[in-house]
């Protein structure tokens, strides 16, 4: 099975500062069909003015992970934690019992391009972390990286869900193969560029559910993506 999600399909909103696009339903954005993908429920493809931001707001019982594309952005929270997040980064943030934060771009001149990804947590009501870790281009050119674990193998940043999060980098002749199993199901998002994805062609801001599939990566052009390998019984 493999159904797209299209890029000019998803919600979107303009505040002057933030230009944002939501593949599942978010805020004011309301679509029952996309309402997440198991535990997978915010995808928020997000730009950011200069200098500005998500003032302090709250979470609680979220796993919050963000992965910058272009510019940087500015975290602090109410563990104590502040960070400045750079392409290559992926922040993970536990909200479990309660958390605040904010999001600025530090930036007078330029704007910020990121990922907000939130999924829904395997445990309640755990005690709030971070964690931050980079993983360099080079390492992701030409194949899948996993950036995001339940378990944090491989050195990837620990994620409270049955969800291995994986970052590619794929162009010209690269060829990228994904295996799933019969208990899990995937979803891609098309982060920048274009790929193929078993014959179909995708372009930036597209999505696809893929389940009992071997997933094929080819022809990219400049082409990031991002692969959630779901347990079949996460929520």
């Amino acid at each position: 099975m493999i159904a797209i999600r299209k890029a000019e399909e998803r919600g979107a909103a303009n505040f002057d500062w933030l230009d944002t696009k939501h593949t599942f339903s978010f805020g004011q954005y309301y679509d029952p069909k996309f309402m997440g993908f198991g535990p997978l429920r915010v995808i928020n493809d997000d730009r950011v003015a200069p200098a500005k931001g998500f003032g302090t707001h709250p979470h609680d019982n979220m796993e919050i992970v963000t992965y910058i594309l272009e510019g940087a952005l500015e975290h602090k929270d109410s563990m104590g934690t502040g960070s400045v997040i750079l392409p290559g980064d992926v922040q993970r943030m536990s909200a479990g019992t309660g958390i605040t934060h904010s999001e600025y771009n530090p930036s007078k001149t330029d704007p910020v391009h990121l990922l907000q990804i939130w999924f829904l947590p395997k445990k309640r009501g755990i005690q709030p972390s971070y964690e931050q870790k980079h993983f360099p281009s080079q390492d992701k050119r030409g194949k899948l990286v996993l950036v995001g674990s339940e378990t944090g193998r491989n050195g990837s940043v620990v994620i409270n869900q049955d969800v291995d999060m994986y970052a590619a980098l794929i162009d010209k002749n690269e060829v990228i193969t994904h295996a799933l199993s019969s208990s899990r199901r995937a979803w891609v998002h098309v982060a920048r560029g274009s790929v193929s994805l078993n014959g179909q062609v995708l372009k930036a801001g597209d999505g696809v559910a893929v389940a009992d599939e071997t997933i094929r990566l080819e022809n990219g052009r400049d082409a990031e993506i991002i692969l959630f390998d779901i347990g079949a019984q996460a929520d």
